[in-house]
């Protein structure tokens, strides 16, 4: 009995990847009965049972599954890898289990439909447009800027522990949740991660953990850029599950944030996408305006380049690369090229006279 369940687990990975491949094409069925249906209901129960508990149990299961892994490879070279027609099928099936449980928990949402087309606004825009959401986006960064540093030339300082930081994101989603209802966060699960250090030395800000539905930030990098994170991964938690789509969800909760280092971190955020997409379309006019920027402002994001500079190591690429390849197998054809679509959502979104910075 044991072994035909095996074996029916292990025969339902390939139907279950083939039934993922057909519903990719549905998103607006995706969108309806389990991004804005199905989702809700388990994120939340998720969430009310792990939330309480202070430390990341993601992180643990994700310990606990390299252990078992390697103590499956050790026993299959120690075996010779006799006996495929046991081991081969216990593989898949395990694999099976996974799979329909990361699906299940989270890894739907990579199919819903694209938050340009739920928003209703456009996907394209023209660099004039773009030209004049920077030039916007400037004069509110040095505005807010000028009111939190001691002069133009100082990089703004976050005095919070990172529990404040934490407790503040949640703030901001509680803020604009009357606006915005898909952004109740009831239940919070936002955590440091235990592998902040590796994580570091990755290159990543932080990660979703999709089988627990626990939000993970990497507590070691900036502070500065730690309210944009926890928002980002908290984005995740509420099924926007794109990389680029969780950033635009993160510029939109920290600008309109009540505290003013949020909204300068986020608002500096969204400068930084706008400032890289105009500099790949015109170089000088990018110059000329960041020749208007409060130095401070670039003293906050050279404090963020020189902390990555300090963690480079031969491997990240690897662990990029690798990251890429998931992007691109889990409905993000450009991989993480396609994280410039979060200005595509900033420009046409605030372009949108309803919106209107």
């Amino acid at each position: 009995m044991k072994r035909k369940s095996v074996l029916l687990l292990a025969i339902l990975l390939p139907v279950q990847i083939i039934g993922i491949n057909l519903l990719s094409g549905h998103s607006s069925f995706v969108e309806e009965y389990y991004s804005n249906g199905l989702y809700p209901v388990i994120s939340k129960i998720m969430r009310f049972s792990l939330g309480f508990v202070p430390f990341s149990l993601g992180d643990f299961l994700y310990a606990l599954l390299v252990i078992l892994l390697i103590v499956w490879i050790k026993r299959r070279f120690s075996q010779k890898f006799r006996s495929p027609r046991l081991w081969i099928p216990d593989a898949l099936a395990s694999l099976s289990i996974i799979y329909f449980c990361f699906h299940l928990f989270w890894g739907f949402n990579y199919y819903r439909l694209p938050l340009h087309e739920s928003l209703e606004i456009e996907k394209d825009y023209t660099t004039e447009k773009l030209i004049k959401l920077t030039e916007t986006l400037i004069e509110r960064s040095n505005q807010i800027h000028s009111e939190l540093a001691e002069n133009d030339s100082s990089k703004v300082d976050y005095e919070y522990t990172k529990k404040e930081l934490f407790e503040i994101t949640l703030d901001g989603y509680e803020h604009i949740e009357k606006e915005f209802p898909e952004l109740t966060y009831p239940a919070p699960a936002l955590k440091r991660s235990l592998y902040s250090l590796p994580l570091t030395y990755m290159g990543f800000n932080g990660y979703l953990n999709p089988l627990t539905n626990e939000a993970q930030v990497n507590t070691i990098i900036v502070k500065y850029k730690i309210p944009t994170t926890a928002s980002h991964e908290v984005g995740h938690q509420l099924g926007f599950a794109k990389e680029n789509e969780a950033n635009f969800i993160a510029c939109l909760v920290t600008m309109n944030h009540p505290n003013k280092k949020f909204r300068y971190s986020g608002y500096t955020f969204a400068l930084s996408y706008c400032l890289s997409e105009l500099y790949r379309r015109d170089q000088a006019k990018a110059d000329e305006l960041i020749a208007t920027m409060n130095v401070g402002i670039l003293e906050n994001y050279r404090e963020v380049d020189a902390f990555w500079k300090q963690h480079t190591n031969p491997f990240e690429p690897v662990f990029k690369a690798t990251y890429n390849r998931y992007l691109i197998v889990n409905n993000q054809a450009d991989g993480m090229k396609s994280y410039s679509y979060v200005v595509a959502l900033l420009v046409n979104y605030f372009d949108d006279t309803r919106n209107a910075l």
